[in-house]
């Protein structure tokens, strides 16, 4: 008989070389058995049913090949929502809550009504900002159909009635219109960096990660789009590496942005730039 306790070893002893072997058990199991992470520690001595067995030791020998969780489980907590992603979506990283941060520090103060959040994936950043600010509208867009359908169906999951998704390639799906806010987290990584070929990043769409021979091109676009899209005063606000400050604070300043500003993620290394079309301040 195969119990809790059981199972709990036997993935962790096969996720021995993982950087979290107990976490990533844990949550595959309780994914299997449909169970919170609690249930784990007061019932370690259930015996569990055959094909549960099957299914969680198939998982621990995905994850032990390098599959990301969130792609087993299909979810990913992001600013506390609940999103569905997959293959075809960035997984949502904390870091880039900074990204949420600053926006709606801006839309607070500024009483910013439009927003647009380009190269949305998951729908991760326009979902969370839209959650916070209801009386906003946010038009989110990709250039990936699958991307989007994803999106949708964590619109349609949140209840939210706010955002809207358009296809396209960064700023061409906006026609138009007009914004006081642009947000994006685009691909900033060098098409040849050693870290597309590691972990959890090489099962992910190189879509969404790499951009040209020095991880700009979509940025450069980005920054060369966006002001025909900005209302006077309106702000943009680009997610890079962190190795790409002074690169990224050059093309906003050529293209004619003020008030340009850095912030910094959890381990406290660049990872924001904002900037006013045009600005008088600094947030």
């Amino acid at each position: 008989m195969v119990t809790i306790s059981t199972l709990l070893k036997q993935g962790q002893n096969a996720l021995f070389d993982s950087d979290s072997p107990m976490i990533d058990t844990q949550i595959l199991l309780c994914q299997v058995l449909r169970v919170d992470r609690s249930y784990l520690y007061k019932a370690p001595e259930e015996v569990i049913p055959d094909q549960y067995v099957q299914t969680f030791l198939q998982q621990i020998e995905q994850r032990r090949c390098g599959i990301p969780i969130p792609h087993l489980t299909g979810h990913r907590e992001f600013w506390s929502l609940d999103l569905k992603v997959n293959q075809n979506t960035l997984i949502p990283r904390p870091d880039t809550e900074h990204l949420v941060e600053a926006a709606l520090n801006i839309i607070k103060r500024e009483h910013v009504r439009y927003i647009s959040d380009l190269g949305t994936g998951s729908g991760a950043i326009a979902l969370a900002i839209a959650h916070e600010s209801t009386d906003i509208q946010v038009v989110a867009t990709d250039i990936s159909s699958e991307a989007l359908d994803i999106a949708r169906q964590n619109l349609e999951a949140l209840q939210l009635k706010n955002v809207i998704f358009k296809q396209g390639d960064w700023c061409e799906a906006l026609d138009g219109d007009m914004f006081d806010l642009i947000v994006s987290n685009p691909p900033y990584i060098a098409e040849n960096h050693p870290c597309l070929q590691e972990g959890d990043v090489q099962f992910e769409p190189m879509l969404a990660l790499k951009s040209g021979v020095d991880g700009l091109n979509s940025i450069r676009k980005i920054i060369q789009q966006a002001p025909d899209h900005l209302n006077t005063d309106a702000w943009l606000i680009i997610e890079h590496g962190y190795d790409q400050k002074k690169s990224v604070q050059k093309l906003f300043k050529d293209r004619g942005f003020q008030a340009i500003e850095i912030r910094q993620d959890y381990a406290n290394l660049d990872r924001l730039t904002l900037g006013q079309w045009p600005a008088n301040e600094t947030i």
